[in-house]
């Protein structure tokens, strides 16, 4: 694949210095003496295979990521390391080349947690970009690029993100990638489905590159997991991304298991597939998901238990509220599937957060001084309704399972007089840009807030512009302003009085290099809930 980035060339090249292997070059460039680093493990090989990264910026750091494994594909899952602690040390500079360094120190890589480090670094200062890297054994890694959030009283003129979900590593590359890393933001965020659980075939589909057999099946133990995820992982745009923005993720289904809804299965309905089987299948991919990304120490899960849902502030502008949407829901109602006529749907009791996330979610709303507050999360919360007659069906894994939930999230958005509520979702392998509206059922009832969501990065393949599916969907619901069935990102720009989104897409991913346009752009305007084209 092509992994050339015009915004990041330089840390390209730097990356190549990491990948050489040489402990002579990583020695000269780190400054570090041969005395000092003779007495420490040395690699024949590249360790940092899987690049660097960072995420969750606060005011004041970050968290910075990197997993040492000279062989990611490995079949044990180790990653081509030995089962014993090896020494990592890090650094961070206001510089590219590192003659202004502001911290550094040393973080021990353990198997148990396959050779991954998460250094949780603070004292910098706000709203500034940053470069770091990592040391191991005589190798030095990929510089990446950070940046840390405003201060929280401060008012930024204006902040720029891109939002992303949905890769299927068997259904098409990783363009996307490319051509987020080179965009001009401050921030990615990852909206769940890092990974598929699918099985793969012996060519790994679109890929077309042979895929061992141990790495085939559909992953159920920490070390299939931790092999699906190295899989997803090994590629060298998906890893440019990474090292160009800082990254805020959150899972979804398949990180573990299609559709899963608490600790209940897909497979619910089969003999073997009781609670307690799935909560260790869960747990397994729960690990997997920290060990491979930026996040901080609130989110290691412990077996079962996992905080995935949390904020991020970036001074006055904005106040990202992750949310959570699979492990604390109740199952979704008739069996799941689409369907017309479930009555099970509208039980108040039903809830797709679970009563301590609701209420956190509630009243971080409600406390928020920021102009935006946006919602980042997994799957729709506008209603999609499926059919275009004079009947209704809907999606039972999307809100539309759950709508006591959605109408409580939106009578405290009205009562607690939130400011600029817009929801950032994934999962629908579709753009899409709908008004969150009061009652769906009725056209003209108020405007509360409004609903992004961004494609796939890969599922589902190439796609098309409008699809019969995308054209059903705009006729049955009028809150539905555009939707769009190719693969891409969002980028979003916020100022003080807009919030633009803009769709960009590519025309096929089933081969790699394909160009990035932007096909439509949408604005919502502070105080004036509502989408207008751009």
């Amino acid at each position: 694949m092509n992994s050339g980035i015009d915004g990041t060339r330089r840390l390209g090249r730097r990356a190549m210095l990491g990948a050489s292997g040489t402990a002579a070059l990583a020695l000269a460039a780190s400054g570090l003496t041969a005395a000092k680093a003779g007495a420490a493990e040395r690699f024949r090989e590249d360790p940092f295979t899987l690049g660097v990264a960072s995420g969750d910026p606060w005011p004041d750091g970050f968290v910075l990521w990197t997993r040492l494994a000279p062989h990611p594909l490995a079949p044990d899952g180790a990653g081509g390391m030995a089962p014993r602690a090896v020494d990592v040390d890090w650094e961070v500079a206001g510089d590219e080349r590192f003659k202004q360094v502001v911290r550094r120190g040393v973080t021990r890589a353990v198997a148990e947690l396959a050779h991954s480090v998460h250094v949780e670094v603070s004292g910098l200062e706000p709203g500034r970009q940053y470069y770091y890297r990592f040391r191991a054994g005589g190798v030095l890694s990929a510089v990446g690029r950070t940046r840390t959030a405003p201060s929280p009283a401060s008012s930024p003129k204006s902040l720029n993100f891109g939002f992303v979900s949905c890769q299927a590593w068997f259904e098409g590359f990783y363009t996307a990638y490319r051509h987020l890393a080179a965009e001009d933001i401050d921030l990615v965020l990852h909206l769940g489905d890092y990974i598929y659980e699918n099985p793969i075939d012996a060519m790994g589909g679109v890929r077309n590159v042979p895929v061992a057999a141990e790495l085939r099946p559909e992953p159920m133990t920490l070390t299939q997991y931790r092999n699906r995820h190295a899989l997803h992982h090994f590629d060298a745009d998906l890893i440019a991304a990474h090292q160009a923005h800082p990254f805020a993720v959150v899972w979804d289904d398949h990180e573990v298991e299609d559709n899963w809804a608490g600790d209940i299965s897909k497979l619910d309905n089969e003999a073997d597939q009781d609670p307690a089987v799935f909560r260790a299948r869960a747990a397994a991919g729960f690990q997997a998901y920290y060990e491979h990304l930026p996040l901080r120490l609130p989110n290691k899960p412990r077996g079962f238990n996992s905080r995935m849902y949390r904020r991020l502030r970036y001074g006055r502008m904005a106040t990202f509220h992750m949310l959570d949407t699979r492990l604390f829901r109740d199952d979704q109602p008739c069996g799941d599937g689409t369907k017309s006529g479930c009555d099970e749907r509208l039980s108040p009791a039903r809830s797709i957060l679970g009563a301590k996330q609701e209420r956190w979610l509630y009243n971080g709303l409600g406390s928020s001084d920021a102009t935006w507050n946006l919602i980042p999360q997994q799957i729709p919360v506008s209603q999609v309704d499926t059919d275009t007659g004079t009947g209704q069906s809907f999606v039972m894994d999307f809100w539309d399972g759950y709508v006591a939930s959605r109408q409580r999230l939106f009578k405290e958005i009205a009562d607690r007089d939130v400011s600029n509520p817009v929801v950032l979702t994934g999962d629908m392998h579709r753009h899409l840009a709908s008004n969150l509206k009061k009652n769906f059922d009725d056209p003209d009832s108020a405007t509360i807030g409004v609903e992004i969501v961004g494609t796939s990065i890969s599922s589902k393949m190439d796609g098309m512009d409008l699809d019969p599916s995308g054209a059903s969907l705009l006729a049955a619901n009028p809150h539905i302003k555009f939707t769009n069935y190719q693969r891409g990102y969002v980028r979003c720009s916020l100022t003080q009085g807009t919030c633009r989104a803009d769709f960009r897409v590519l025309p096929y991913v089933t081969r790699p290099g394909a160009p990035v346009s932007t096909r439509a752009s949408y604005v919502t305007q502070a105080g004036r809930p509502g989408l207008q084209t751009a």
